[in-house]
């Protein structure tokens, strides 16, 4: 009987994990009637999440069944609703809503994040642009606005959050909005946030940047007051100001998939779970954690690694390694990623592109575009299905030297 191992995710991290996984496995020459890897996932793509604030959501995913058979990796549609450490069982419930359970004798959880919803009254109003049917219903929503008889409510959206995803969003609707409503449109975009800055986890260096795209491109801001209601017709804040605005987009931060809980009580505020150094579940040796679910040091000065795409690729080497090289009795690798660089699309004033933890600017406007499209466009996109391209592409140790 093969041994089993269980992707749980097909997000960044679990896409590339299977890649780190199938490698070392092919490193060895264990075939695939020995060691089987299972990757478990709704759909068979990978949505490019960082783009969700582009145009054509519909677009963003990238197939993934051509890549999972070039590098022998099964494949099976569903979700998973629930982990059994102590079975070493998942339960999964497919599209037609039957469930069955599947063992494992390594898992690797890169089950991601949802973005997070409080308890906000009114909030079922609010788009976002977390998942491609989220991006696709806004776009939906906008397109049935612009039918309508122009009016300052039409003609104004709120993006409530105002970290990367609320400027990336807020930047880019101007031209967006006046694509569908008209060259002449009076638009107008309203950034609302708790914090007193606008991008309070970007630094110093970017936000006088963001600032001045900001006032560029028109966007507002309504700083260090919360939202406190949505409705149909706008959002109210804490300090009482009511913005009329028949668009309102929640941008307000994830959370970690509730299935981190299940495999560890060690959670961080976000709900990851506190992984050892090679992105094991201390408490289910058993278990491998990447990607967002997971809160990892990046480098030995304490710094841990961010929900995003660039550190969930890296983190799903690993972690596909290590629970590949786990099973088979060999070392496994101690994560670090101390490469940091953060890249934040301003639409059409451009973009910048920072490097390191101090964010120190390295490109801007045209020429961090630039960068940004080839971030967008190449870089966080799954490799060519060619086995020797892809098996490559699952090496943790050539990612960030």
């Amino acid at each position: 009987m093969s041994q089993k191992i269980l992707i749980v995710g097909a997000g960044f991290a679990g896409v590339w994990g299977a890649l780190g996984a199938a490698r070392v496995l092919d490193g060895a020459g264990v075939r695939s009637s020995d060691v089987e890897i299972t990757l478990i996932s709704p759909k068979p793509e990978l949505q490019i999440r960082p783009r969700m604030y582009e145009a054509e959501p519909q677009k963003m995913a990238a197939p993934l069944l051509p890549l999972l058979d070039a590098i022998g990796v099964k494949y099976v549609e569903g979700s998973v609703d629930g982990i059994s450490v102590q079975d070493r069982t998942v339960s999964v419930v497919s599209a037609n809503g039957q469930q069955h359970s599947l063992a494992y004798d390594r898992l690797l959880l890169t089950s991601g994040s949802k973005l997070s919803r409080p308890p906000v009254p009114g909030l079922e109003h609010a788009f976002s642009v977390d998942r491609i049917e989220d991006a696709v219903e806004l776009d939906n929503h906008l397109d049935k606005l612009a039918k309508l008889p122009a009016s300052p409510a039409r003609n104004t959206v709120a993006v409530v959050g105002c970290g990367f995803t609320g400027i990336e969003v807020a930047t880019e609707l101007p031209k967006r909005l006046r694509e569908k409503f008209g060259a002449d449109a009076a638009i107008r975009v309203v950034v609302i946030g708790t914090q007193e800055e606008i991008g309070p986890d970007l630094g110093a260096n970017p936000r006088p940047f963001v600032a001045e795209a900001f006032a560029s491109l028109g966007v507002e801001t309504v700083l260090g007051s919360g939202v406190v209601a949505v409705d149909a017709d706008g959002v109210r804040t804490a300090s009482g100001q009511r913005i009329e605005a028949s668009t309102v987009i929640w941008a307000g931060g994830m959370r970690a998939s509730p299935l981190a809980a299940q495999v560890s009580s060690n959670l961080d505020p976000l709900g990851r779970v506190e992984v050892a150094p090679d992105l094991r579940v201390p408490e289910a040796p058993h278990v491998f954690v990447a990607g967002d679910v997971a809160k990892a040091l990046t480098d030995d000065n304490g710094r841990y690694a961010l929900m995003s795409c660039q550190h969930a690729i890296v983190m799903g080497q690993f972690g596909g390694h290590n629970v590949a090289a786990d099973l088979l009795g060999v070392p496994t690798l101690t994560y670090r990623q101390p490469f940091y660089a953060t890249c934040v699309d301003l639409s059409e004033w451009g973009a910048v592109y920072s490097e390191g933890w101090d964010r120190q600017i390295k490109l801007t406007h045209a020429e961090g575009k630039a960068r940004k499209q080839m971030i967008n466009t190449q870089w966080i996109y799954p490799p060519a299905p060619n086995r020797a391209e892809a098996l490559a592409a699952g090496n943790p140790q050539a990612s960030f030297g």
